[in-house]
């Protein structure tokens, strides 16, 4: 019904950057918030940032003024600009999306697969 699918992980030394990139695609009646989590291993998943369908953006403290997202709606895509990464960095990214899909008005959430992010020298 809905898919969303990431990319532009990989290897990059601590203080680079990385881009990364979701798209939604399938049965789509509504985006409402687009964005993403990341999950380090033996760690619980937690929100990097989100994007409401009224631009209100929000950020994790750990990465306020150093990632920037940004939506493109007419796409129903979503990037994550990383910028100055560090070790704590290192996670699997998935892309989230609270969507209304198919034949219903009902807001579920769907998740990218996962992309893995890896800031080490």
């Amino acid at each position: 019904q809905v898919q969303l699918v990431e990319s532009g992980g990989g290897l990059v030394q601590p203080g680079g950057s990385l881009r990364l990139s979701c798209a939604a695609s399938g049965s789509i009646l509504s985006i409402y918030v687009m964005g993403w989590y990341r999950q380090a291993p033996g760690k619980q998943r937690e929100l990097v940032a989100t994007v409401t369908s009224g631009g209100t953006i929000n950020y994790a403290d750990s990465v306020k003024g150093r990632f920037l997202i940004s939506r493109d709606y007419a796409k129903n895509t979503v990037a994550l600009q990383m910028n100055s990464l560090k070790p704590e960095d290192t996670a699997v990214y998935y892309c989230y999306a609270l969507i209304s899909g198919g034949s219903s008005w009902i807001q579920n959430t769907y998740w990218g697969q996962g992309t893995q992010v890896t800031a080490s020298s």
